[in-house]
């Protein structure tokens, strides 16, 4: 993507001023995104994003450029004028640049390139269908597509040459129920991180399905309650609450600055002896992992919790020059664009002992959270919210009434205090997290989970 001389010759530049550390990003991102509305394709986007990000770290300072000039004057240029930002004593570095062997745990079959838009529209049409098919009470659906292929250089002056090629492919199915003016919205998108030879397997009949039943249940469903419950939280995408609520607590962006109710807490009680909790990048085509960060350092399956106590971090480079600890492989950035920062890949509660059923029915009274939608959460406090867009009432022990628009209000740190059984189907779901280096694919996950007491608000009666 860079001839090697020219990467070389741009590094040298960047560290004129007095720098310590200079690392260049390239990437090379080609994508397709297509829109459906109603069954009618509105919008098919193809394109290319090219660029090089150019960083340079002097102590733990640091300054960040970036061009889709990849001419050599021009990178030298920017390279030179980010350089300005540093005040220090030029250091004559040398370095050899040394090719990086990369593992790749993550094969592809099939290029989406390979695959023909019309296939790719053949999919979004079955989404569409089985979903308005499923009730007449089902008035509209928005599908979507999306692939893209990002290869990307990465390349420093302590030597590290590595090259690596990603490939993400999702459907994105939301289906509106109406009844007498009312509606209700529901959305499914799974993906992966992979070739499309996960469309052709993926059971896109089921998924279209599941976003009209989702949407009518909670068209029909009665307001939730408010108050102090039992709370129990399903699997797999349920695991958006240890993301926010704890993850982002976990990163070293938040950590280092002691803006984080888990900064110098390591092999402290955190949790209920019940939770361990991983962050692992490795797992094989998980739409959070990689074969390397956006540092160029490999990903690993990173212990975060282990029976309740506080085993680690996530940390990237910078956090590592701030905490005095080693890299994690959770240097992570949307494109060229953004500089790397301390991110999750694939987060997740680890399966207990507990059935699911039996974490119901030794629930006399509570609130069941099936869905999860997004929430917001402070990491300096853990104060969260989220909205369960799915959820029903538990009486004596058995699934009941479903109720809509209740929200979870609590603090992480209490939360987690507060896991009193663990279910043992652990399941992933995935997503969007967006931070200050942009937004990127995520896993949240975790078995069902029971909290012995949550603050719900809500508008409904009891």
């Amino acid at each position: 993507m860079l001839q090697e001389a020219i990467t070389e010759r741009v590094l040298h530049a960047a560290l004129e001023t007095g720098g310590d550390f200079s690392e260049i990003f390239v990437e090379d991102k080609r994508g397709t995104f297509l829109n459906m509305i109603g069954g009618t394709v509105e919008k098919a986007v193809s394109g290319r994003d090219f660029g090089v990000g150019i960083r340079i770290i002097k102590g733990e300072f640091f300054v960040y450029a970036y061009t889709n000039d990849a001419r050599e004057d021009n990178l030298i240029r920017v390279a030179r004028a980010a350089s300005q930002a540093i005040r220090g004593n030029r250091r004559n570095i040398t370095f050899d640049l040394r090719r990086s062997i990369i593992d790749d745990k993550h094969k592809i079959a099939v290029m989406p390139h390979a695959v023909s838009k019309k296939r790719k529209v053949e999919w979004m049409r079955r989404a569409h269908e089985s979903a308005k098919e499923y009730d007449s009470i089902i008035s509209q659906t928005m599908i979507s597509y999306s692939d893209s292929v990002q290869n990307i250089l990465i390349a420093n002056s302590e030597g590290l040459l590595a090259e690596d090629q990603r490939s993400y492919n999702r459907l994105g199915i939301g289906a509106v129920a109406e009844f007498h003016g009312d509606k209700e919205t529901a959305f499914l998108g799974p993906g992966s991180f992979s070739g499309l030879e996960y469309m052709e397997k993926l059971d896109i009949e089921f998924y279209g399905r599941e976003a009209a039943r989702s949407a009518k249940t909670i068209l029909h469903a009665d307001l939730a309650p408010a108050g102090n419950f039992p709370v129990v939280i399903d699997n797999e995408f349920g695991g958006v609450i240890f993301h926010e609520a704890c993850g982002h607590g976990l990163e070293s962006a938040a950590v280092a600055r002691k803006a984080s109710v888990f900064a110098d807490q390591l092999d402290e009680h955190v949790a209920s002896p019940l939770v361990t909790a991983f962050d692992d990048g490795t797992i094989p085509n998980a739409w959070g992992s990689l074969n390397i960060d956006d540092e160029g350092t490999k990903t690993k399956k990173n212990l975060l919790i282990e029976n309740g106590i506080l085993k680690g971090y996530l940390i990237d480079r910078l956090g590592s020059l701030k905490m005095g600890m080693v890299p994690t492989g959770s240097g992570r950035r949307e494109s060229y664009k953004y500089a790397p920062v301390s991110r999750m890949n694939n987060t997740f509660i680890a399966p207990g002992t507990s059935a699911p059923e039996d974490i119901v029915s030794n629930t006399e009274f509570g609130i069941y959270a099936k869905y999860l939608e997004g929430g917001s959460v402070n990491p300096a406090t853990s104060d969260y919210n989220f909205s369960i867009s799915e959820g029903y009432m538990i009486r004596n022990g058995k699934i009941a009434e479903a109720i809509k628009g209740a929200t979870l209000i609590g603090k992480g740190i209490d939360t987690l205090k507060k896991i009193d059984m663990v279910g043992n189907n652990l399941g992933l779901g995935i997503g969007m997290c967006g931070a200050s280096s942009g937004t990127v694919p995520v896993t949240v996950g975790q078995p069902m989970i029971r909290v012995s007491e949550l603050t719900v608000g809500g508008r409904g009666e009891m």
